[in-house]
């Protein structure tokens, strides 16, 4: 499969061992050591690589040379791409070699918009993804809850009312009531987070923590669904959550700051390891707080973040102002870290009927679902934005909801005409009035959008918002790319696997779980589908010039695939492995055979 010089030695322990931290789930001590490794191998003699990849296929994306069959590397930049012959005389003694044998090998993949964290958390707590019942989630907590002290909390997350083969019984608004999950769990209070992480199931003790009653009132921007004679049934959407929320994290806060910043460095060490698994080199994290920041900008110093980080701000104006100056930061520590933009939320998700729309849900005619931030705040913190120079990233599902972020960054553009490539972008933008598409392009708004959410939500799309709306609006990326907007891609991780190549697929298939095609006009080309997931992410982040194509003096950053998705037969993509994943010319995962 590859090819080691006996007399290399420092490279391939090191590389082993990152591919048995990734691949099964190594210690802390042996995590510790293996990242502890990166950048530190020898540097090769003058004029010789670090590495060099032959005899196979290299997409490089670039325009004058799309092809390659061989390339090398040196000091985590790329310094020759072409064929065999072309890089020959790069190849030394300290030279790592892989044989590409005839495979693929891409940019490598960068996740548009996910959640770095929670990925790291939903690696330590109930994974509810492959539920498909209620039934099924009452017992897996109930198998937690026998495990757990009386009084710890019982968290969850993934799943999702669409997906369940039965349906609850009772159940209002096509969802339980938590009499079954209270009689598995009284001594413990349960959340478990909805797929989307717009809504959140409790059970009867965390009602009772958080002190929710009949009389409790909806907050602004969020719900508490309540059976007819007024009790709440434990689903909260949107900002409601946070009712419960803000218990639970003053429970967390009992814990000493050595005991949470253990926490936090597993959920780090959980993500890394599961992104280099899928061929993930880089990451645009949807939104972290600053003390998170802190503790990644502490890793970056530390050489601990392999896979690197483009991190947007989550705040509103008072949080942020003051601070923005002291956390703008661009490739820090060797470009493992960038923060320069913010997050801001709009609306909610169409899975929990929080999407903001123009008019009534087709299944729900009594709502247009939920303005989850007033866009007047989101216009202050746009503002701020601009004038310290971050880019505003804001989430926007409905109609509504991207109407309102399109205005209001008009508005905000108009004010400050001699700020120009701003790049700012509409984090999701799933459904949108035709009317809006062009305004993509003209505005020079990104569409940062997630492919496998339209195979996922294809199935439901129909019921919320009617089969008229869901054609004209619903996951347009031919529409919005013919606009001249650019579309991004992703999978919004943990909401859905963090795999880009079953994003990849749905992307260029939009295949349901039943065979057919949701709106097959909208899919893109292969060669379209894989620019989102590289170049294009890397243009969302202002870093074009340093990473998503393979030329001379961009990083060295390579997925190598088992197989030629940009040929083979569509129905093989999702067979397709990572079989290696290179982050600076330094290989940190290999698949085992």
């Amino acid at each position: 499969m590859f090819l080691v010089p006996d007399s290399q030695t420092l490279r391939p322990i090191v590389a082993l061992l990152i591919v048995l931290c990734a691949a099964c789930g190594s210690s802390d001590a042996e995590y510790e050591s293996s990242v502890s490794a990166i950048g530190v191998a020898t540097l090769a003699p003058e004029g010789v690589a670090d590495l060099v990849i032959r005899n196979g296929k290299i997409a490089t994306l670039t325009e004058d040379a799309p092809e390659a069959s061989a390339l090398a590397a040196r000091s985590g930049r790329i310094v020759a791409v072409g064929n065999d012959t072309d890089v020959a005389s790069w190849i030394g003694d300290e030279t790592y070699l892989i044989d590409l044998a005839g495979r693929l090998a891409i940019p490598g993949f960068i996740e548009g918009h996910g959640h770095f964290m929670s990925l790291g958390n939903s690696k330590m707590i109930l994974n509810l993804t492959g539920a498909n019942t209620w039934q099924e989630i009452v017992e897996m907590v109930a198998a937690s809850a026998r495990e757990a002290e009386p009084g710890s909390w019982v968290t969850g997350r993934g799943w999702h009312q669409e997906k369940w083969t039965v349906l609850p019984n009772p159940m209002i608004e096509g969802l339980p009531i938590h009499d079954g999950l209270s009689a598995v769990s009284p001594e413990n209070p349960v959340v478990l987070t909805h797929a989307s992480g717009h809504a959140s199931f409790v059970n009867a003790k965390a009602l009772e923590i958080a002190g929710i009653t009949r009389d409790t009132k909806n907050p602004d921007g969020g719900e508490i669904v309540r059976d007819a004679s007024g009790e709440p049934t434990g689903m909260l959407r949107e900002t409601a959550q946070r009712l419960v929320r803000e218990v639970f994290a003053h429970a967390e806060a009992g814990r000493s700051a050595e005991e949470i910043e253990s926490v936090e460095r597993e959920k780090v060490r959980l993500a890394n390891a599961e992104l280099l698994r899928k061929g993930v080199t880089s990451f645009q994290d949807a939104g972290s707080g600053f003390a998170t920041i802190d503790l990644l900008k502490r890793m970056a110093e530390e050489g601990k973040l392999p896979v690197r980080l483009y991190v947007m701000i989550r705040g509103g104006y008072d949080e942020l102002a003051g601070r923005l100056a002291d956390y703008r930061m661009i490739g820090y520590g060797d470009s493992r870290l960038t923060v320069r933009s913010i997050k801001q939320v709009v609306d909610g998700a169409l899975g929990s009927h929080g999407a903001w729309l123009l008019q009534p849900y087709a299944d729900m005619p009594s709502s247009s679902g939920l303005a989850t931030n007033p866009p007047e705040q989101i216009e202050r913190v746009a503002r701020l934005a601009i004038e310290h120079g971050y880019q505003v990233n804001t989430h926007a599902i409905g109609d509504r909801g991207n109407r309102e972020v399109l205005d209001l960054y008009e508005r905000t553009f108009v004010d400050h005409r001699g700020r120009t490539d701003l790049r700012w972008r509409i984090e999701h933008a799933q459904h949108i009035d035709p009317v809006d598409i062009p305004r993509f392009g003209q505005l020079g708004v990104i569409a940062s959008m997630q492919g496998i959410h339209q195979c996922s939500d294809g199935p439901w799309v129909m019921l919320r918002l009617g089969e008229g709306r869901a054609r004209s609006g619903a996951y347009v990326w031919q529409d919005l790319m013919r606009a001249g907007a650019v579309v991004t891609n992703g999978t919004d991780v943990p909401v859905e696997d963090v795999d880009p190549l079953e994003s990849y697929h749905c992307t260029v298939t939009r295949q349901l779980n039943n065979g057919s095609a949701f709106f097959a006009d909208q899919a893109m080309t292969r060669e379209e589908a894989l620019r989102s997931y590289t170049i294009s992410n890397a243009y969302a982040a202002f870093e074009e010039d340093i990473k998503g194509t393979l030329e001379v003096g961009k990083l060295a950053d390579i997925t190598i695939l088992s197989q030629d998705i940009l040929t083979i037969p569509v129905d093989e993509i999702l067979e397709t492995e990572v079989d290696f994943t290179i982050v600076g010319g330094q290989t940190l995962y290999i698949r085992e055979p």
